[in-house]
């Protein structure tokens, strides 16, 4: 998987593990992911959220066969962050075979929430 020139690495976002039904990923609370008043932008967050689900999912496919979409996102922002590094960690709470459901809890450096999302994945079949 390229993830250069995408919003993962705009975002500089880093995947630091990845397993069956789970990933975590940092990245920064700087200018890049910061609205206006100085704080992470919720945007941010669910773009983490729905990362971390994406690769997750696709981890769990067939990727030759198989790959996935973002069906539906819900996010919680918590509390606010101006500085420093977010971690998401993510699991599959749900997986089938057309969809699966990821939860993600996205936590600072002290391990204190900042963002609860769900995330529904579809699992489409690839044209041959």
């Amino acid at each position: 998987m390229n993830i250069s020139n995408t919003m993962i690495s705009a975002l500089g976002m880093e995947i630091v593990e990845l397993s069956d039904g789970k990933v975590i990923a940092t990245m920064p609370v700087d200018e890049r992911t910061r609205q206006p008043f100085g704080l992470l932008h919720g945007g941010a967050s669910v773009a983490l959220a729905e990362t971390v689900a994406s690769i997750g999912a696709y981890h769990l496919v067939n990727q030759e066969t198989e790959a996935v979409v973002g069906l539906e996102i819900n996010a919680n922002h918590i509390k606010g962050k101006r500085d420093g590094v977010v971690t998401a960690i993510g699991t599959v709470a749900h997986k089938g075979k057309s969809t699966m459901v990821w939860d993600i809890r996205i936590v600072d450096e002290q391990e204190q929430l900042i963002c609860i999302s769900r995330c529904t994945m579809a699992v489409i079949q690839l044209k041959k």
